[in-house]
Parts: structure tokens; sequence; C-alpha cells
């Protein structure tokens, strides 16, 4: 038995006096699995009598358990999408996976791949796996986290997914499953769940006990699960990613600044339409369980779970002024992010969706998909990252372009003022600068966080004293691409800056810093391609498959921790 007594409204039916409740052990066994909820009202115990349990009229089924993640689960953008059945049905190897995740109703939290090929032959040959419910894989359902920190939620999962132990879903049995997804994310759901999962690990057998009134669902549901749709994908880590919002005709304007408020308004206007949507669905089922003395339909801003809801995406106490601020700078950050993406051809702005993401492409395969593009990818994936505009693909300079095209050219000053504001909160005599010390020092760190530690495009450093750092796109990589940044790019570089050392020279008292910063980036840059060069000349291959924490390592001193 369970035994839950915290902070629960006091009812007058069975509480004449605070903190003393007086339960007949009769009333403990309405309750299935006769849990100890000795402060629950009369009408919340009697629903257990007159309704239906969950189980009878869905199905939940906890999924299988690997036995080994790292060999058989992927973040999916790690991988070559032509092997990924949400962009292939030739042979997939791997499928959706729900896997929990953050806190979050309606729809989102799609991240994870399966390596199933051949109808999961591999993983079921392995002695650790634990294959549960396979009849029910890639049914449509509902998902929800098995173990919560706070309130429970569940989402939509349209067909072609496998659940996981820590994703389980449920399926419609009698009725849509829409049904209850409005019902277990309602404040109805919360209140059962405080005392049928006190722990707040959400089993198949205590959600199976939930007890299910016949209710005539008014509230639009299928919009609630839209809005939380599109605004899961309007997110490049979202496998259904077309285009950033910002840059899309209905906001985009020559200005970032009015494209952004215009952007902003949308974002208020889903916002508020989802808490409307969600306060009357609560309203709904309060008065279907009869339980308006004890429940409110009221929806806190925190609990709208929309990415560009700030109140849910921050820490709701902050002020509203910094609530904004946070999510200009993170809107102008992954305008950046999407602009370095199609630098390098995984997107671009011709058209929607992936372009370059299955092993090895290369330019050429970019233009068969976009023949005359407005904004040409980097030709051997090696973009310069450094402390000033040393080569023509140097990234501010291909940044400052992509803005160009993108916005105008007449309102580029105007917008890199706007962007170096967003990123450090003032006024800035020097945007650009603001801009390069953005990508030598938090571009890589803001995308490894995006990423969850998986990221796609990797940062080659020469260590701490900033002397050489190239980003590449591990997609793109071949086993020539480590040769062609030592000569084109590090022994270039290093020619460059001994010629300024030498200019320099001329007046050492005057230059004297930065002939130190020189001389400590070259020694550093000497060092360091000692590596590369052995790197280089063992024509390292990669494996998408392998994921990018093997991958990863096979580099290890030529790239930035993560």
């Amino acid at each position: 038995m369970c035994v839950r007594g915290k902070d629960m409204v006091d009812t007058k039916s069975n509480n004449p006096v605070p903190n003393f409740y007086r339960a007949s052990a009769e009333d403990f066994k309405k309750i299935p699995g006769r849990t100890i909820a000795y402060w629950i009202s009369d009408q919340t115990r009697s629903v257990f009598e007159s309704g239906t349990e969950l189980s009878k009229i869905f199905s939940p089924k906890k999924g299988l358990t690997t036995g080994d993640n790292e060999q058989f689960i992927r973040r999916w953008y790690e991988i070559d999408v032509s092997q990924f059945s949400f962009f292939s049905d030739s042979n997939p190897k791997w499928y959706p996976m729900t896997k929990g995740g953050d806190f979050r109703k309606w729809y989102g939290n799609n991240e994870y791949v399966i390596n199933w090929a051949k109808d999961g032959e591999k993983l079921s040959n392995f002695s650790g796996s634990v294959i549960r419910n396979k009849q029910y894989y890639f049914l449509e359902g509902a998902s929800w986290n098995d173990v919560s920190a706070g309130l429970f939620s569940i989402r939509y999962i349209p067909k072609g997914f496998i659940n996981n132990a820590v994703g389980p879903m449920m399926y419609g049995i009698k009725i849509p499953i829409e049904n209850v997804i409005a019902l277990l994310n309602s404040k109805i759901g919360d209140h059962y769940f405080k005392f049928l999962c006190p722990t707040m690990k959400f089993e198949i057998g205590d959600i199976s006990k939930f007890p299910i009134l016949k209710t005539e669902i008014i509230t639009d549901i299928q919009q609630l699960i839209s809005l939380s749709k599109n605004d899961w994908d309007s997110y490049e880590t979202s496998w259904d990613f077309t285009t950033l919002p910002l840059l899309s005709s209905d906001y985009l304007t020559p200005t970032i600044e009015a494209s952004y408020q215009k952007l902003r308004s949308h974002w208020q206007e889903m916002t508020t339409e989802m808490k409307e949507l969600e306060e009357e669905n609560n309203k709904i089922f309060i008065e279907a369980y009869g339980l308006q003395d004890e429940l409110t339909p009221d929806v806190p801003l925190s609990e709208i779970t929309l990415t560009c809801n700030p109140h849910y995406r921050y820490d709701a106490s902050k002020p509203e002024e910094e609530l904004e601020a946070l999510l200009r700078t993170d809107t102008i950050k992954e305008l950046i992010s999407y602009a370095v993406g199609c630098m390098f051809g995984r997107y671009s702005l011709d058209k929607p969706g992936l372009i370059l993401a299955n092993q090895g492409e290369t330019v050429e395969d970019y233009l068969k998909q976009v023949p005359h593009p407005t904004f040409r990818p980097d030709d051997d994936n090696i973009i310069p990252v450094l402390d000033d505009e040393y080569f023509p693909d140097d990234i501010v300079g291909r940044f400052k372009n992509f803005l160009k095209i993108v916005f105008g050219e007449k309102t580029l000053s105007q917008n890199l003022d706007y962007i170096a504001q967003a990123l450090t909160g003032k006024s800035t005599s020097s945007p650009e600068k603001v801009i390069r010390d953005y990508f030598l020092k938090d571009f890589f760190k803001d995308h490894v966080q995006r990423y969850k530690k998986r990221p796609i495009y990797w940062m080659f450093s020469s260590g701490k004293q900033q002397g050489f750092n190239a980003l590449i796109y591990m997609h793109r990589y071949n086993k020539t691409t480590l040769a062609k940044m030592r000569t084109d790019y590090l022994l270039e570089l290093e020619a460059k800056l001994d010629a300024e050392l030498t200019a320099l020279s001329e007046d050492p008292v005057k230059n004297k810093a930065r002939i130190s910063k020189i001389k400590k980036q070259i020694d550093e840059m000497k060092t360091w391609d000692e590596l590369l060069n052995n790197k280089a000349l063992a024509l390292i291959e990669i494996d998408l498959d392998d994921g990018v924490v093997v991958n990863y390592a096979k580099f290890k001193g030529l790239v930035r921790a993560i």
C-alpha cells in the first residue's frame, strides 16, 4: 500500500478539523490497490465506483529494454537519415523510439531512434535485451515518462514508433487515443495521480487503475496537439523541422528586430490559445467528475508546455523582462545555428527540410537537390573560426553574407547591431567583434547543449590560445578532411601569422601585446600540427551508425571536449 499525506485540500465532507482525518477501512477498498489516501473527498473516492478502470478502455503497455542503449539507441540527428524509417521506407535500420524526456504535454520529445533492422534481429538476439509487447510496435498511441520530478504529462504518438520501458505507451481499444490524452493532461489527471502514483513513478499498473467516466469532450484536442507539434517542429532538433520560423514569409522583414517582433506576437497568440483550450478542457473534466469544490481549471503559464513560451522554457520565477531577454537571445542563437547549417548544406534557403544528412555527402549532392542555390554551402566542409578574417570562407564573413542574402544589404549594419545586442544584452560599438567572439567562445558550447551532447558540427581547435579553430559537419566528413584542414588552412594560417609578426616587429614596443599573442598561438599550432598530421596520415574513417560518442573519440586531442 502507498501512503501520501501531504498538502492536499481539506474537504468538509470528511475533515471537519484541520489536519485531522477520519476514514473507514471500507473507504480504502473503493480505491484500486487499496491505497491509503485518507484525505481524499467522498466525491473523489466515489468515482472509482462509478467509473471504469482505464485498462478496460485503453491498453497501456511497457516497452522494450535494450540492455545496452549505447549500442542500440541514437539521437536521430547522429545517424545517416537514408537509414531512418521516417525518411526512407527502403529497408531502414533505425526507427523512432519513445524514451520519456522533459515535462511536455500533447506532442514532442521525439528525439531517439533504435536499431530495429530486419525486424529487430540483432536486438532480439542480444542477451541483455527484453522485447515486450511487440505486437503493439508501430501503432498509434500516447506516451508518457515513467518517472517525473513534477506533473504527469502525456503526448500523442503517430504510427511508426517503438516504445521503450522508460517511455511506455497506451493504445486505444474502444475510443480514440486523443480522449485519454485530454483526460490525463487535465487537472483531473494530476488530482488522481497524487495518490495513485504518490512517488511520481507512473507505472503501468497504477496508470491502469485510473477511473474513466463517460464524458463528452468538447475541447478541440486536435488543436492542442497541433499547436504543440508546430512548436516542436519549429526547432532544428525535430526531424520534421523545415525552416527557421524567423525566416518564414509570414514574419520576414528587412530587419531582424521587426521580424522577431512579429514572430513573438505569433508565439504569444499560440500560448494564449493553448492556455484557453487547456482551461476549457479542465473545466469539462472537473464538472464531469464533480470536483468543482476541489479543483479550478486555471493553468499557470509555466505549465503551457511550448518551447516558445518563456515561462515554461526558463525559470518562471524570473522577472518578465528577463524572460523576454532570454527568449530573444536564444532565438538569435537559433538563427546563427541555422545559418551555420546552411553553410554546411544541411539546410538550404531554397528548399525546406534536410538537404545533406547522409554519410559523406558533398556539394555535388547538394546541387542535385538545389541546382541554383541562393546561398551556396561550403565546398570543402571546413569553415575557419579565427580571431580575424584570414580566409575567404571565414565564418563571420559567411554569416554576414547570409544576412545580406536573407534580409538585404541595406540593413546589414542594423541587423549586426541587433544580433550583438541580443547576444550581450547591451549596445556595442563593435558588433562584428561580439559576433566573432561568440563563434570563438560560445557557439560550440551552445551547439553541444542544443544537441544534448551529441554535436553534429565538430570544432577542431589547437587549444586555449585560439590559434586555430575550424568547424566541420560530421555527415560530410571523409578520410581526407584532416589532410585538407592541415595543408589548406593550418599551414596557410601559420605562414600568414609569421608574415604578420615580421610586419609588427618594425615597432616591437607598440605591438608588444599582439606579438606575444601571435607567438603563443604559433607555438600552440605547431604542437597541435604534430597530432593533426599523424591523424591525417591515418586516414581515419567514421561510421555514422556508431554515433557521435564513438566517432568523436577518434579525434581526441584535435577537437574541443564535449
